[in-house]
């Protein structure tokens, strides 16, 4: 059955966001906690305590990923705050992490863990060394970076142990040669490998390396130029969809990443000032857009619906063609799906959904609903299913169709992060104090709100 829902539906003028608290039930908040337990033992689980490294995701004998330990470092201090993990074992943890992180080889050595400061995408969870001839990721670096400068700003005892965590990560943020990865480009380059050099893709159009160039912009040892920030900010599109107006990116995660450590709620750029908006309404109104591509399904997926969206790079069925009730259709494995211009193969990420808490609850909430009533939390140790499509055919049926068989760190996270920031503010609250996230922004002309 498809969604019976109007296309009409909350289109046209879309509301201003207020700073009101929205009302939560005591059947809410429980809700959101057991999300945030369950995902949060993704990080317990699946990383190597002698060296912190955190898999990529949960299939045998896969490596770890550097964005999916810069989630564990930031979702550590939300679990000790809920009494997920105690204070001294996640500082344990920490410690472990940057120590190993310090010490590992950097170097132009193939089997290194990285170079000028950056680490590879993929290492290897028990030597640490680089894994499938992988590139040195900018984008992935930054979201390590941004992990590691949450643990300094949490970890503020006067404990050696303390002490340390926020000395190894002034330390190993000082190190990142930003400037190196611009390759003589005013935009930053997606990322190196020692057998090829530089890769030929770099940085541009809005995505999630908005907190790439921030951390870039703030480094007071190899800072990236102003006009690199105005450069990749000139190759912005600006969009109405659905009567919508926003800065547009098609998968909902690039709307999601960056707004995991910053607070965005009223500091803008000149870009921002020009359109009148702040990157955070922004990733409202591209919430709603979600929701409206839905609703209107012009794909004709199943389910999709005013409770039932949520487009992203994501697990998918696999690359294969089908015809299913007469219409051939291509489904695609993981990619970056995004609406509504596509691609699109009728795979959602409920993971994705959750992580839009803060920017638009009064759509989010019921949808979770929705999907608990999926269940996709089933017999699952780690909240909700990474990815499911109604759509694809598969035995035995069930209302959910297809189910991702894997969990994914880079999804775990932004569920605990957003929903804590969505509670509580804790973690934009936390880098807020960090001097390094102040002084990129005010290198962006950013201005205004908490900035001031």
């Amino acid at each position: 059955m498809h969604a019976a829902s109007s296309p009409k539906a909350r289109i046209g003028v879309v509301p201003a966001v207020t700073n009101a608290r929205v009302a939560r039930s005591i059947a809410e908040v429980e809700m959101l906690q057991g999300l945030q337990r369950d995902s949060f033992a993704y990080f317990v689980n699946e990383a190597n305590p002698a060296n912190g490294l955190v898999f990529d995701k949960t299939r045998l004998e896969w490596p770890a990923s550097i964005a999916a330990i810069g989630m564990a470092l930031t979702v550590y201090p939300i679990g000790v705050d809920h009494h997920f993990m105690s204070r001294n074992h996640a500082a344990q943890r920490t410690l472990a992490t940057l120590r190993f992180l310090a010490c590992c080889e950097q170097s132009t050595a193939p089997n290194a863990s990285g170079y000028k400061g950056f680490y590879y995408h993929f290492l290897s969870m028990t030597s640490g060394r680089r894994a499938w001839l992988c590139e040195l990721s900018s984008v992935d670096t930054a979201i390590l970076m941004a992990g590691i400068l949450t643990a300094a700003a949490f970890f503020q005892e006067e404990t050696a142990g303390e002490a340390e965590i926020r000395r190894l990560a002034d330390m190993l943020y000082r190190r990142v040669d930003w400037h190196w990865m611009l390759r003589a480009n005013p935009l930053l380059c997606h990322g190196w490998t020692p057998e090829h050099g530089f890769l030929k893709w770099h940085w541009e159009g809005y995505d999630e390396a908005l907190i790439l160039y921030i951390l870039a912009l703030g480094s007071p040892t190899f800072p990236i130029p102003a006009h690199s920030y105005l450069a990749w900010a000139a190759s912005y599109c600006w969009k109405a969809v659905y009567g919508i107006e926003y800065l547009y990116a098609g998968p909902l995660f690039t709307h999601q990443l960056s707004q995991a450590w910053v607070d965005f709620r009223g500091i803008r750029d000149p870009f921002m000032q020009q359109h009148q908006c702040d990157y955070f309404e922004n990733s409202r109104r591209a919430t709603l857009v979600q929701q409206q591509y839905a609703i209107r399904n012009p794909l004709d997926f199943e389910q999709y619906g005013e409770f039932c969206w949520g487009t992203t790079a994501s697990d998918g069925p696999g690359t294969v063609t089908r015809t299913v009730n007469g219409v051939r259709r291509t489904f695609f494995d993981y990619i970056a799906r995004g609406v509504p211009y596509g691609p699109d193969d009728g795979t959602l990420a409920p993971w994705a959904v959750v992580a839009s808490l803060p920017f638009a609850p009064d759509i989010v909430l019921p949808t979770i609903a929705h999907f608990n009533r999926l269940r996709l939390c089933e017999a699952n140790p780690y909240g909700f299913k990474a990815s499911f499509n109604p759509t694809f055919p598969c035995e035995p049926a069930r209302a959910a169709g297809w189910v991702s068989e894997y969990h994914f760190g880079i999804n775990e996270g932004p569920t605990i992060i957003m929903i804590e920031n969505y509670q509580s503010g804790r973690i934009w609250a936390l880098m807020r104090q960090c001097p390094y996230i102040k002084a990129g922004l005010r290198r962006a002309a950013f201005s205004g709100g908490w900035l001031d």
